[in-house]
């Protein structure tokens, strides 16, 4: 239970949409106060959940073989395939995006397009930052909530059914967990606290980053976590 619950924080506190919310949540006016209203938000969601799976399991976990053990494998093993599948969706739609022609580079009209398309961009980025401006602490812990990544969320509810709260491992494994999951957030969250301007131009820069990376960085975190979930799953249910 431990390293399943250790590498499903790793995959949470680096899945890249998150953070690129959070980014403009520390960025905006009053950002400190928002981004802890959005990592309490996130936290809450994590701590529910696992509140939730040990109120139905009463701390102990199900005997080996028994229809509460194999209901968890098998609910293992249906997220992981989920998440192999949904990264090979990312997969593909990024390379429909590569393959299309960028209008900008059209023969007799580059130079308009191209400001035109460089414009629209920067407009649309202004729009999310004048949002953003506006939002309140309320407006950021729903933000957190809606960007939770819930299919990895659901995969630790399904890992956290094996906890045994009898035994302080356990407790150290659920703590563990949620520190984990949110320790990106954590740090951004400091870095603006102690160096507001260093880290707002650190953090917009990694924002940028994020924005074309992000499919990549999503299909890697879903499908290395899907396989695992996968073959994890299949094993305890063969062996």
């Amino acid at each position: 239970m431990v390293l399943d619950l250790l590498l499903i924080a790793l995959a949470v506190t680096l899945f890249p949409l998150p953070i690129m919310a959070f980014v403009l949540v520390v960025s905006a006016p009053g950002g400190v106060r928002k981004g802890l209203a959005f990592i309490g938000a996130w936290l809450a969601c994590l701590v529910t959940v696992i509140a939730v799976v040990l109120l139905f399991t009463g701390g102990q976990p199900p005997p080996p073989r028994s229809p509460p053990s194999i209901a968890g494998l098998v609910a293992t093993l249906v997220i992981g395939i989920g998440l192999v599948v949904y990264s090979e969706h990312r997969r593909r739609r990024s390379r429909r995006r590569a393959a299309t022609p960028d209008p900008s580079a059209e023969e007799g009209s580059e130079g308009s397009e191209g400001t035109e398309a460089s414009g629209s961009s920067v407009t649309s980025g202004s729009s999310v930052t004048s949002r953003m401006d506006e939002a309140t602490g309320w407006s950021a812990a729903a933000l957190a909530v809606l960007l939770q990544p819930w299919g990895m969320v659901a995969a630790a509810a399904a890992t956290v059914v094996q906890a045994d709260l009898s035994q302080w491992q356990s407790f150290l494994a659920l703590m563990g967990f949620c520190l984990l999951a949110t320790s990106t957030l954590l740090a951004m969250e400091l870095y603006m606290v102690f160096s507001p301007e260093r880290a707002q131009r650190a953090l917009l820069g990694l924002r940028a980053w994020l924005e074309r990376h992000k499919d990549q960085a999503i299909v890697v975190l879903c499908l290395l976590l899907g396989l695992w979930l996968v073959a994890k799953s299949l094993y305890q249910l063969t062996g």
